[in-house]
């Protein structure tokens, strides 16, 4: 993918200053310095805040039970090991899961017991851990620690699960999750889909860190609208994170017939 980095139209530059940062990409949001990390996690250095949405924790067993159809039982310990892993290169002071952590009400329950000690692992090393509530689990489980919240205001941002359909009034930026951007691009002839993260410089939508969650194309209408202007996607690589433009991007009819 590194060819679609130089995909930027003439005349035209990033929403944000960019720039190339251990583990992942720098950019700005808000005045606020970020970098989006190719597990798909979002760190904030100043702050130390480790920030992933839509883990969807057990949504395998879920699909099991709802369709009958038994998927590889093994989402949940993929999900968490791979925030274990982003945790061990962070040390983050704060974890904040910005909603659908939990894929139903009932995930809780399924949960393995070797992974229920994972989750219980990771919340009592941290100083603290923040469910913020989502559409799948709008009371996320008590049991294992962490505290519960709509949203979290800090510094010039606010994280919520779903992004206001309104414009912006006040002067906090907004990171939230909910929609599971996809990059879709063409490079050297093949078509590509890709977790992205997606900014104007104002508003950030962070990809979904489940193991089982699908992608909605980041040029779909229900996510342009939420950005007022042209806004760039953060796609992510095999170890990188590349920024590109939207009008970069394609929608699926058209990554279908370049196939």
């Amino acid at each position: 993918m590194d060819p679609a980095d130089h995909l930027v139209p003439p005349g035209r530059q990033p929403a944000t200053p960019v720039a190339r940062a251990a583990g992942g990409l720098a950019f700005t949001c808000n005045g606020v310095d970020l970098v989006a990390r190719p597990d798909g996690s979002l760190w904030w250095p100043r702050e130390r805040l480790l920030a992933v949405a839509d883990l969807h924790l057990e949504k395998g067993s879920w699909y099991g039970m709802r369709t009958g159809q038994l998927l590889p039982p093994y989402d949940t310990r993929a999900t968490l090991s791979r925030l274990a892993q982003a945790i061990e290169q962070t040390q983050p002071s704060i974890v904040l899961c910005v909603g659908d952590s939990f894929h139903d009400g009932e995930a809780a329950s399924r949960v393995d017991a070797a992974d229920a000690g994972e989750i219980k692992r990771l919340i009592g090393a941290a100083r603290d851990w923040i469910w913020i509530t989502g559409n799948h689990d709008p009371a996320p489980p008590r049991q294992w620690g962490g505290q519960a919240s709509v949203e979290l205001a800090l510094g010039s941002l606010v994280f919520r699960h779903q992004a206001l359909s309104l414009p912006l009034t006040d002067t906090a930026g907004e990171v939230s999750g909910h929609y599971h951007p996809v990059a879709s691009l063409v490079v050297r002839g093949r078509g590509l889909r890709r977790r992205c993260f997606l900014t104007d410089g104002t508003r950030l939508i962070l990809p979904s860190y489940g193991a089982y969650t699908g992608g909605l194309n980041a040029r779909d209408d229900a996510v342009a609208r939420i950005f007022d202007g042209p806004y760039d996607a953060l796609a992510i690589g095999t170890a990188s994170v590349h920024r590109l433009p939207v009008e970069a991007l394609r929608r699926d009819a058209e990554l279908m017939a370049a196939k």
